[in-house]
């Protein structure tokens, strides 16, 4: 399976003409999404939110059925890479439609992996709330049948999208994700209160990746499943991060990441609640817990990504059947 783009793509995902070797091609789509301080300005206070406009592409099957499933695919801190296309052509040939989200070109960031403050998580999060709402409100699409697929980054923004403290001010209590798949999601940021409604999570992950912890993502199903949700994990032995490319395993030099820092719990009205106090603050941010984490001694500089043997395949068998089973079931 392979993705044909122009030979010479300009950096902006929306100026690329993406074409699927199934012959499908993409349709741009604005959306109008916010860079929010931090949690609690997106859940208390969201009309002080800086507006600010994102897009991404649309890839419908075909035949397209008259009201089509859809799965956002957002990507991690390295932007949109050949692997995030793949998964979405695999949709497509499934009778699934694909809305491949671009979190970067509209903020002017080419890459988060050697700062992840450059827009905060919150906003990451309410970049999916948003592509979901657009989607629901085009005619081509199902708007009970929505689901999300991110990865790393990318996969903390949709676990922040499923929480209903999260979406339902934006979507209303009629609509929610169906299911979404966290790859290798970083879940340094929970809630208090994870409720998840009728959502169903699952997430995939390496028992070697040194970018975020197995462990605090096992922590992290394990509220949403006490909390009365439907969530899974699968832990992939050896696997590093990003073990869906099929790419061999690289040292990613920049990369500054604090896998074992402690988490930092969020609110009910969005306010971190600091590691270390206990207290919930408003005021603090993104920074704010990634300093900690770095004072603390828990930073890192450089770490690895890429597969081997087979690890590509099994991500996307498990991936496939989990939207099967949730969309097509």
């Amino acid at each position: 399976m392979s993705s044909a783009v122009t030979a010479a793509a300009p950096a902006r995902f929306r100026d690329r003409q993406v074409v699927f070797a199934n012959g499908i091609a993409g349709r741009t789509i604005e959306l109008h999404s916010a860079n929010p301080l931090n949690y609690h300005q997106m859940v208390s206070h969201p009309a002080d939110m800086p507006p600010v406009t994102i897009d991404g592409k649309l890839f419908l099957p075909k035949p397209a059925p008259a009201k089509a499933p859809v799965v956002i695919v957002v990507p991690g801190s390295l932007s949109i890479a050949p692997t995030h296309l793949r998964h979405a052509e695999a949709f497509t040939d499934m009778g699934i439609a694909a809305f491949v989200l671009d979190p970067f070109g509209g903020r002017g960031v080419v890459s988060t992996v050697a700062n992840q403050t450059q827009f905060s998580f919150a906003a990451s999060v309410y970049d999916v709330i948003v592509a979901a709402k657009r989607l629901a409100a085009l005619p081509e699409i199902d708007p009970a049948r929505i689901a999300a697929q991110g990865h790393s980054r990318g996969g903390t923004a949709v676990l922040g999208a499923a929480m209903r403290r999260f979406s339902a001010p934006v979507l209303g209590e009629g609509l929610a994700l169906r299911a979404v798949l966290a790859a290798y999601p970083w879940c340094g940021h929970q809630l208090l209160d994870p409720d998840i409604g009728t959502t169903e999570v699952r997430v995939l992950i390496g028992d070697r990746d040194g970018w975020v912890s197995a462990q605090q993502a096992q922590g992290h199903v394990q509220a949403m499943r006490l909390r009365g949700g439907t969530a899974s994990i699968r832990i992939f032995a050896g696997a590093e991060h990003s073990f869906d490319r099929e790419e061999p395993l690289q040292k990613i030099a920049e990369a500054s990441v604090s896998p074992a820092a402690p988490t930092a719990y969020i609110a009910d009205d969005g306010a971190f609640i600091h590691p270390v106090t206990g207290v919930a603050d408003p005021k603090l941010v993104d920074r704010d817990i990634a300093v900690y984490g770095l004072k603390a001694g828990y930073g890192v500089r450089g770490a690895t990504i890429g597969s081997q043997g087979d690890q590509p395949a099994q991500f996307r068998d498990d991936m496939k059947a989990f939207f099967k089973r949730t969309l097509l079931g």
